[in-house]
């Protein structure tokens, strides 16, 4: 596999190509043994804390901001994007049917792509390469997240508008999954205080959530 232009696209030539492969096969390419969920697991925990690390040492904000932006930067919109702006779906080991229901598109597929990618690139070098090729991919959009231009984290602005009436305990239950392993469904349903008050479906189960979450702030604010 010719992995070259990806690897110059994001400024990171691996000594160890096994990791970027692993990174890119989807779990519906049933040529290997191996697919990309684990380093997505990896990818997303290091983009927490290298975003996390970036908002406290550059700006002196509230937890509770820090916390707003960071959910931003790190969202499904936001990676998805990132990783169409390095053309990162054109690299993608898919499932046939995978790539003819436009999976190299997907944002859920994209998303957790670029996961696996921060992932592997972590298992290749080390914490401080990582967070300097995570800062540079998303580097557009850690500026228009401080700028309010970014997307919303609906899950982050309920939990800010329950919070302010008193507290309360939001939980996001996973119902049920359909359709095939490349092509899931998830549904999710979400409980305030043990109440459900809403549910939200999506290709992934934060997409789910995120939906669920939005269905209920709407909800409150009409």
């Amino acid at each position: 596999m010719e992995t070259n232009k990806l690897e110059k696209e994001i400024n990171y030539y691996f000594d160890e190509k096994k990791y970027l492969i692993e990174a890119l096969t989807h779990s519906s390419y049933g040529k290997s043994d191996t697919n990309n969920e684990r380093l997505e697991y990896l990818g997303d925990a290091v983009l927490e804390l290298s975003i996390s690390e970036y908002l406290y040492k550059h700006f002196n904000f509230s937890e509770g901001k820090m916390t707003r932006l960071r959910a931003s930067i790190v969202c499904s919109e936001s990676l998805s994007r990132a990783a169409a702006k390095i053309h990162l779906g054109d690299f993608l080991l898919l499932g046939k049917g995978e790539i003819a229901s436009g999976g190299r598109h997907r944002r859920s597929i994209l998303e957790n792509a670029f996961e696996a990618l921060i992932g592997a690139v972590f298992l290749d070098s080390d914490y401080d390469q990582t967070k300097k090729i995570a800062y540079s991919l998303l580097d557009e959009n850690i500026h228009l997240a401080l700028s309010g231009h970014l997307n919303n984290d609906y899950k982050t602005a309920l939990q800010e508008l329950i919070q302010q009436q008193k507290e309360h305990v939001i939980e996001y239950v996973l119902d049920h999954t359909t359709g095939p392993e490349h092509e899931k469904n998830f549904y999710v349903s979400l409980f305030i205080n043990g109440e459900k008050c809403g549910d939200g479906v999506g290709k992934t189960k934060k997409e789910a959530e995120q939906q669920a979450a939005k269905n209920v702030l709407y909800k409150k604010l009409n």
